[in-house]
């Protein structure tokens, strides 16, 4: 008689949620998924939740396959030498495999007052603290937003276009990944809103206080509500538990997403840096990168070495209001070349592209494996010439 093999997914986005369906392809494969909110989180839509067009979450019945169990909880602790995570309301959960899959948050914010006086909105808790103070905020409160990534963009458009006063805070320039053509439609459509965007070295953000931004170049702003878009976190779980970490906290791993320490374990989503050299922060990438890592302990447990992952972008898209966004165009290798479509037909496209993220969760649920994505080798070069060599993967004994 075959033995169940156990596999524990922690994290429940979209990385989490794709390698949960995708291990069911396998009938003596027993998949836990653990996560700390009962619902599934449509993070990409966090921005519509501060501007009250939608609610951000969608139940786990729709997107979670039939078998999968669903723990509510946070894992606090991984024990690799016992294959066993610790919850946070007590007792633990063995595993075979462990796919971690954490994702990723705010960064705590290094500036004076940001943490004290500035609203985040990485996660649903924290989209949801905002949006009661922008609605107990007169109409003439003035916004400020800080960051200038897809985040700090779509929440200045969306306030914007409801009438408020917002001044986006960029740094350096708007819309970094963007191409300078793709850009100057941002900035454009943004200037239509009365977005006010301040960019460049005097542009950086040194203090903040209940009621004043405070600038690099010595200026001042003031500010009845600010929110905070910029920096880029993950959680110490995996560094806590003793695993090997990058700078920023995420799981080392091999380019098939298993762990340099443990053989059992496997990086999903945000939270992962395979050969030192993670990809761009987008439901694009978790849900591939998902489905990779399922390939990779099924291969395991096949007793089959797993392929080293292979994964291509076509862009990056950003709603800029209800009634116009961007689809920014890029090459297999994730760098954005000339080609965009903006204004109403880039909503459209956005709208598109946040509906069928969900549904290719959905689809993995009920035909698992079914996913497929756009390759590119061009990683495979870069890291031939970082190393000298050809990439090779890590085999731990198990």
């Amino acid at each position: 008689m075959t033995e169940n093999i156990d596999v524990v997914v922690i994290g429940g986005g979209y990385a989490g949620v794709m390698a949960a369906n995708r291990l069911t392809q396998r009938d003596d494969v027993t998949v836990t998924l653990i996560n700390p909110r009962p619902s599934f989180v449509e993070r990409i839509r966090l921005h519509q939740l501060v501007g009250g067009s939608d609610d951000a979450v969608v139940d786990y019945s729709e997107v979670l396959a039939e078998g999968i169990r669903l723990v509510v909880d946070t894992v606090t602790r991984i024990d690799a030498a016992e294959r066993s995570v610790t919850l946070a309301t007590g007792g633990t959960v063995d595993y075979d495999y462990l796919i971690y899959a954490v994702g990723s948050g705010s960064a705590d914010p290094s500036v004076p007052g940001a943490a004290e006086f500035a609203y985040p909105i990485a996660s649903l808790e924290e989209a949801q603290r905002l949006r009661p103070v922008l609605d107990a905020a007169p109409a003439t409160a003035v916004v400020t937003v800080v960051g200038s990534g897809p985040t700090g963009i779509e929440t200045a458009a969306e306030l914007a276009e409801q009438g408020r006063t917002v001044t986006l805070v960029c740094g350096n320039v708007v819309g970094p990944y963007l191409h300078p053509r793709g850009r100057r439609s941002v900035v454009k459509r943004l200037a239509e809103l009365g977005v006010t965007m301040l960019e460049g070295p005097d542009a950086k953000v040194t203090g903040v206080t209940r009621d004043v931004v405070r600038l690099s170049g010595g200026h001042t702003l003031r500010s009845n509500v600010t929110i905070w878009t910029a920096g880029f976190g993950v959680p110490d779980l995996a560094g806590r538990s003793g695993l090997s970490t990058d700078a920023l906290g995420r799981l080392l791993t091999d380019e098939t997403l298993t762990s340099v320490d443990d053989v059992r374990i496997v990086a999903a989503g945000d939270s992962a840096a395979p050969s030192d050299l993670p990809f761009r922060m987008s439901c694009q990438a978790a849900t591939r990168i998902g489905a990779h890592a399922a390939d990779t302990v099924l291969s395991r447990i096949a007793d089959e070495q797993p392929a080293p992952i292979n994964l291509g972008f076509f862009g990056q898209c950003i709603s800029l209001g209800r009634r116009a966004g961007i689809f920014q165009f890029a090459s297999k290798d994730d760098t954005a070349i000339k080609f965009y479509l903006g204004g109403g037909p880039g909503a459209k496209l956005k709208e598109f592209v946040c509906k069928h993220t969900v549904k290719h969760l959905a689809d993995e649920a009920r035909k698992p494996g079914s996913l497929t994505w756009v390759k590119d080798d061009k990683r495979r070069e870069l890291l031939q010439a970082e190393r000298g060599a050809a990439p090779a993967t890590t085999e731990r004994a198990a």
